[in-house]
């Protein structure tokens, strides 16, 4: 097994459910570029970049148009009704005594506001990651995401699920009104992902090729239900359902990387993979390098934007100072989800 997390963690994946909402088509040429930085170790300070230096927008379109890219594909981007993102802040913003991190939501802006960031670092698709932490949520999250994907066209329109009667009904529905990809968050909602209700869900999707985005690593506070054990039960069922796992696993990194070794379908995103701030508390082992360089063709760009406690540009570098050279970086940033989503 991996390492787990080692920071302090006070609490459970159903505390964190609680505190967390209280009630509640690409084109383009990919050109070639310039060699690469090699691993730095952890380099930048909190919040710092070396691309943030020219100004972040800036910084951002800097990575991209270096490597020859359109742009890039963030496939783990929350956006969700303002009264339940607000709960959502207010819970990152008391992590800190709580988990002993601080936690400040670098881009605690308008909902327009946030959208028109993306389009400006060059985000080509991004998605409007939301998930319920308790039955009866998961529906009218679904119609809310379904109209934000509506009216704003850069975002995959995004669905979610919990384990509850009625369940496949709607996640049918929500796939046929066009959802491209789903959330499971197994931590904050506190379920097994081998919940009887969801073994038709698995099988639906698996059939329609639809990704799944799930949290089910044990960070940053291990669950009852997180960690790579009943994902590998999951797929010795479904086999063929595109599992996307969030945070690389994170702390459960190599087990993960097994998961997607046996399973083609299986991809890992690196949301706050590899930073600073996660570096800390979670550390990728440089033994496992030579793994995620050569499943390269199945790990997609994640960021949590916008509840991230540094900039939008801190991700990018932290995946360029690995050193796996910029065919790898073009695949994580674009290529592999462009293919994933036919975009």
């Amino acid at each position: 097994m991996s390492p787990r997390w080692n920071g302090a963690t006070a609490l459970s994946g159903a505390e964190a459910a609680t505190g967390a909402y209280g009630g509640a088509g690409d084109g383009g040429g990919e050109g070639e570029s310039a060699g690469v930085s090699g691993l730095a170790g952890v380099g930048a300070g909190e919040g710092e970049s070396a691309l943030a230096g020219v100004g972040e927008a800036a910084g951002v379109r800097r990575f991209w148009e270096r490597l020859g890219l359109p742009g890039i594909i963030d496939v783990h981007t929350h956006f969700m009704p303002e009264r339940v993102l607000r709960k959502v802040w207010a819970y990152f913003d008391a992590v800190g005594p709580m988990t002993g991190m601080p936690w400040p939501i670098t881009y605690r802006h308008e909902e327009e506001e946030r959208v028109a960031l993306l389009g400006q670092f060059g985000v080509r698709h991004f998605t409007s990651m939301i998930y319920p932490h308790k039955p009866g949520m998961a529906a009218w999250l679904n119609d809310w995401s379904a109209g934000f994907a509506a009216r704003t066209p850069a975002c995959l329109h995004t669905a979610t699920l919990f384990p509850e009667e009625g369940v496949t009904a709607y996640v049918r529905r929500a796939v046929e009104s066009g959802a491209r990809v789903f959330k499971a968050h197994l931590q904050v909602g506190a379920y097994d992902v081998n919940d009887a209700l969801l073994d038709p869900v698995w099988g639906l999707l698996a059939d329609a090729g639809i990704p799944v985005v799930t949290h089910c690593g044990s960070g940053p506070a291990p669950g009852k239900h997180t960690g790579p054990e009943p994902v590998a039960r999951l797929l010795a069922r479904h086999p063929r359902l595109r599992l996307v796992v969030a945070h690389m696993g994170m702390p459960e990194y190599a087990d993960f990387l097994g998961l997607a070794e046996r399973y083609g379908e299986v991809r890992l995103d690196t949301t706050m993979a590899f930073t600073d701030f996660s570096e800390r508390f979670a550390p990728f082992p440089t033994a496992e390098l030579g793994r995620l360089a050569d499943l390269g063709d199945r790990i997609l760009l994640g960021t949590d934007f916008p509840n991230i406690p540094y900039g939008y540009a801190h991700q990018l570098d932290a995946l360029e100072r690995l050193g796996l050279g910029d065919d790898w970086l073009r695949a994580v940033c674009h290529r592999n989800a462009r293919r994933l989503f036919g975009l």
